[in-house]
């Protein structure tokens, strides 16, 4: 069995293969940076997701689609087109069992910038679309869509006192996740689940629900 997981040297798909890890899994790692990982059971290759000659992986069971980009200017080129393309390249395997796509809160509130933001609803809308096709194969096909998360990449905000108080403001729980909470509901959704498909699940700390009440 293979567990194959992209944007593996860090942050949220570092989390997520060191579960998969910790539950005696072999996970296949993919990142344009060296492997974060000292492990038998991990296998890293230093490839950038938008490449034509993707690594070659035998029995995929599990399929983590968490590489990324915060830069506006390759968005929607990495966030989905490459997303897209990488998935329909594993998708044949027929040991596959589960796909799971890491979207983000800002395709629901559009609380980004425009290009991450439409990067991210269209993952959501692929990740709806590839459901419907996958399912007679009796795979389940789902995305997490999490607000803030205390990564590497939100380090400017974390390291500012001034900036953080503000988006813990923002939430219900008056908190971020930590990355290993997405990857605990990762391992339920792709491991565990059986009925849940076709699903866009929130982890946002209620920054979706919070409003001010005026009367």
């Amino acid at each position: 069995m293979s567990v194959v997981v992209t944007g593996t040297a860090s942050g949220i798909g570092r989390a997520i293969a060191q579960r998969f890890l910790e539950e005696g899994c072999q996970v296949v790692g993919i990142d344009l940076c060296e492997s974060p990982f000292d492990h038998p059971a991990y296998v890293h290759h230093m490839c950038d997701i938008r490449s034509e000659r993707l690594p070659e992986v035998s029995d995929v069971e599990v399929l983590v689609n968490n590489a990324g980009t915060l830069e506006e200017a390759d968005a929607i080129e990495v966030n989905l087109v490459a997303t897209m393309r990488l998935t329909e390249h594993y998708a044949h395997d027929p040991a596959l069992r589960s796909i799971l796509f890491i979207a983000s809160a800002s395709a629901r509130n559009g609380a980004e910038f425009p290009l991450y933001v439409a990067s991210k609803a269209g993952i959501v809308g692929y990740m709806k679309n590839l459901a419907l096709q996958v399912a007679p194969r009796g795979i389940t096909c789902n995305s997490i869509s999490p607000g803030g998360v205390v990564t590497p990449a939100n380090e400017h905000i974390l390291e500012s006192d001034e900036l953080y108080v503000q988006v813990l403001a923002e939430t219900l729980l008056g908190k971020w996740a930590e990355a290993d909470e997405v990857a605990d509901l990762a391992w339920y959704l792709t491991m565990r689940n059986r009925s849940i498909t076709g699903e866009d699940i929130l982890m946002d700390n209620g920054e979706m629900l919070k409003s001010n009440f005026v009367w």
